[in-house]
């Protein structure tokens, strides 16, 4: 048996960073991974996919260029944009295989036995804490059989877009793609089943990009429920008790993420949810003891930094896990964050009150929450370019506490996005 200080499976990122911060302070570190290291988010995920996004933006910006009096003639190649990520990716697994050279990793699939060590290999492994970071895979629809429609590793693996696509279900995957898919002359039509697209994320901001969507060629239809799809890639649903039929030539389905356990939960006593993600408390700690679960394998907060921050908490330190910002790279940008609180008001500021926004010739939406009360600043979202580096500073604000009259205080440069910011901030030191 070979024994560690800490043995971590998966190599995404929860487990890579928390596997090198680890060494770094002197630990001895197994780490555990199947396949190619940084896992979902590197290998077909965040990175391949903001890659793709890249590309459908700058196509849209060339595009849009008459406004400055630009005329462009240009080709967009989609096969190139796919080429590239896969540069990108490989460039950034080498920094990561880089980042673990004080980490011991093993390629091979791990599992977990009833005396909570591991297997891998034909060889058994024991420490003082193991760390599961497995992440997740994408959903299946209900009822319909899988060979009958594509999912999200699927349509990164594709040479060429289709003419007409059929992307069900309206969240952040699923509006990446139709964005992208648009982009290069694709007719998209997205159905969702919710009443409004991004579900769970501010309602203003999403009927705002259902809005900027439809002005792409986008057609969205919420509300809606898929009942079938033929082998012609028809789609049939239902909104309003209506029967609908959307022709396709590929149908994709982004309708959510489920985990992935490795062998032998049960046996060394680890409890699953309702909805089968790894039961854990505030510290991570499933109901195995010694047993931790990061990442989208718990089900808590399934973006790759809420994994990365959540393994530094079994670590020992302390990050702020209540203000976690998230962001959606479609065309428009939308990005948001959120500190818990019941009374809440908001200011919303235009992008076309800011100079730097009308010199650009860009529009969208900030909107800052605030507790009346006190002026604290508890929440922020943005639609719009540049939605992210925006939410980055409201992040720190609300992770600080603080109020409005604080960023007030801060000096913004001119001109500059990042000024909506402050100004929303005057609004609210002005309101009362």
């Amino acid at each position: 048996m070979q024994i560690a200080d800490l043995i971590i499976i998966g190599g995404g990122p929860g487990g890579y960073e928390t596997a090198a911060e680890a060494a770094a302070s002197g630990k001895k570190v197994i780490l555990f991974e199947k396949e190619n290291i940084g896992g979902t988010c590197l290998n077909r995920g965040c990175i391949p996919t903001k890659c793709l996004c890249a590309a459908a933006e700058e196509i849209e910006r060339i595009s849009g260029a008459s406004v400055f009096g630009i005329e462009a003639t240009f080709t967009a190649s989609y096969s190139r944009a796919r080429e590239r990520a896969s540069e990108v990716i490989a460039e950034l697994r080498g920094g990561v295989e880089g980042l673990l050279s004080a980490v011991t990793v093993i390629r091979a699939e791990a599992s977990l036995t009833a005396d909570r060590t591991v297997l891998a290999g034909g060889e058994e492994y024991s420490a003082d804490r193991i760390i599961i970071a497995t992440g997740s895979r994408p959903s299946e629809l209900r009822g319909i059989a899988p060979s009958l429609y594509c999912n999200s590793d699927d349509f990164l693996k594709l040479e060429e877009l289709p003419a007409r696509l059929v992307i069900i279900g309206g969240g952040v995957i699923g509006l990446e793609f139709a964005s992208i898919a648009a982009a290069y002359g694709t007719e998209v039509t997205v159905i969702e089943y919710c009443k409004e697209i991004l579900p769970g994320l501010d309602s203003d901001i999403a009927k705002r990009l259902r809005t900027a969507l439809g002005k792409r060629g986008i057609k969205v239809v919420t509300d809606a429920a898929v009942t079938s799809i033929d082998k012609n890639h028809t789609v049939s649903y239902t909104k309003k008790s209506k029967e609908c039929v959307v022709e396709s030539d590929l149908v994709i389905a982004a309708v959510g993420r489920r985990p992935v356990l490795p062998d032998g939960c049960a046996e060394a006593g680890i409890e699953l949810t309702e909805k089968g993600f790894i039961a854990v408390d505030s510290d991570f700690r499933t109901t195995a003891e010694g047993i931790y679960a990061i990442g989208d394998v718990n089900g808590m907060c399934m973006l790759a930094h809420a994994a990365s921050a959540q393994g530094r908490k079994v670590l020992g330190c302390n990050p702020d896990l209540g203000v976690v910002p998230s962001v959606v790279f479609t065309i428009p940008e939308c990005a948001f964050v959120c500190n818990a609180c019941n009374d809440v008001e908001y200011v919303r500021l235009p992008y076309g009150s800011n100079g730097k926004a009308l010199a650009s010739a860009q529009e969208g939406l900030l909107k800052l929450g605030y507790e009346p009360s006190t002026r604290r600043l508890v929440s922020c979202a943005a639609i719009g370019p540049h939605a992210a580096d925006i939410i980055a500073e409201a992040t720190l604000a609300i992770a600080k506490g603080m109020t409005a009259d604080d960023l007030c205080r801060v000096i913004h440069a001119h001109p500059t996005l990042s000024e909506l910011l402050s100004s929303a901030a005057f609004r609210i030191q002005v309101s009362e």
